[in-house]
């Protein structure tokens, strides 16, 4: 539905994992073999990959000022503490967020893309769509920040319409 570009850096896995699911329609792409292999799950990880997009769906929803019913941003918390995380520090001094432990789970590429993402300010910016029958997830690129749907050509049109609608009908 999105016709933004992809978010910026680590933010694109985020992103990506986010709109695995397809609110409007129901198919979920972590049901499908070549889904799985794009985020490096397999069956056995798609009900912790599902927690973990939907926990990350109610953080982008509060970074664009909505909540996810069923759902609170806090969830994520309880989400990454499963994914500690290592400074490494590179011959120019330059510090940089990986995963503790050599198994490079999802769960902790996540966490260490939200790291940079905050660390970058950029993290605020990947929100989800007001539309409720849409909540894709999408990178804000807009000056102030303050953009509200995936799509203005879709989400935000169809929002105006039905205002339009509403004012004419009261």
């Amino acid at each position: 539905m999105n016709d933004r570009a992809p978010a910026p850096g680590g933010l694109a896995l985020i992103e990506s994992l986010v709109n695995t699911l397809s609110v409007d329609t129901g198919a979920d792409a972590l049901d499908t073999e070549d889904g799985r292999a794009a985020f490096g799950l397999g069956e056995a990880d798609v009900p912790a990959a599902r927690k973990l997009r939907e926990a990350l769906r109610a953080a982008c929803l509060a970074h664009a000022g909505h909540t996810a019913p069923g759902h609170h941003p806090s969830d994520l918390n309880r989400i990454l503490a499963g994914a500690p995380l290592r400074v490494r520090v590179d011959g120019a001094g330059a510090a940089t967020l990986h995963p503790a432990t050599e198994a490079d789970g999802l769960t902790s590429r996540v966490a260490a893309a939200i790291a940079e993402a905050a660390a970058e300010g950029t993290w605020l910016r990947l929100k989800a769509c007001e539309a409720e029958d849409c909540l894709w997830a999408y990178y804000d690129r807009s000056p102030g920040g303050r953009s509200r749907w995936c799509s203005m050509a879709v989400c935000g049109s169809r929002a105006k319409m039905r205002a339009y609608r509403a004012r004419r009908v009261g």
